[in-house]
């Protein structure tokens, strides 16, 4: 099976279902970046300091991939069978948040992003993840998406945030907070 079908060269893509839409589509880009994410979930999951974090963030990548199969389907076409999202995969991240939370100080200022590279690449999947929550939201009002979709972003921005603290502290990398100039 060749990797490449040509059908995508005059800037269209087909949604599950058949329907062809151009690539500029809102449904695409929030999808788009949901892959982007994931990329960057791959990051984090090779990271050294996140040994005993690699099977949840491989969970978090298929969850992942589930959100990219729920944006890629024809919302037109309801006899279509996708992967769900379920109330428990929100529950999971919450509980990691929770118990990643006990370890660590609590937080009293902004904390600028960096301290190392690991922690880093936790920031950035961050942001991204924010980004797609936003474009997300920003998609549903004006076509179908599945309402734990943004739901789930929001909390594994939220997971990738106190992640980031997490290593941080396990890396003995020092937490810049900010300290705005008044």
């Amino acid at each position: 099976m060749k990797i490449y079908t040509k059908t995508g060269d005059a800037g269209k893509t087909s949604l599950i279902g058949g329907t062809r839409v151009p690539k500029s589509d809102s449904r695409i880009n929030a999808y788009g970046t949901v892959d982007e994410l994931n990329a960057y979930i791959g990051l984090l999951r090779d990271q050294p300091v996140n040994v005993q974090r690699k099977d949840l963030l491989k969970e978090i990548q298929d969850r992942l991939f589930t959100i990219g199969s729920s944006l890629a389907a024809d919302p037109n076409k309801s006899n279509l069978k996708v992967p769900d999202l379920l109330a428990s995969d929100v529950e999971l991240l919450e509980k990691e948040i929770d118990a990643m939370n006990e370890t660590l100080e609590p937080l009293r200022a902004f904390v600028l992003p960096g301290g190392h590279q690991s922690v880093s690449f936790a920031h950035i999947a961050r942001t991204v993840c924010r980004r797609a929550e936003r474009l997300i939201v920003e998609l549903s009002t004006h076509d179908f998406v599945a309402e734990l979709v943004a739901i789930y972003l929001n909390r594994l921005s939220d997971y990738l945030f106190v992640l980031s603290r997490a290593m941080a502290h396990e890396l003995g990398a020092e937490e810049v907070t900010w300290k705005p100039r008044m």
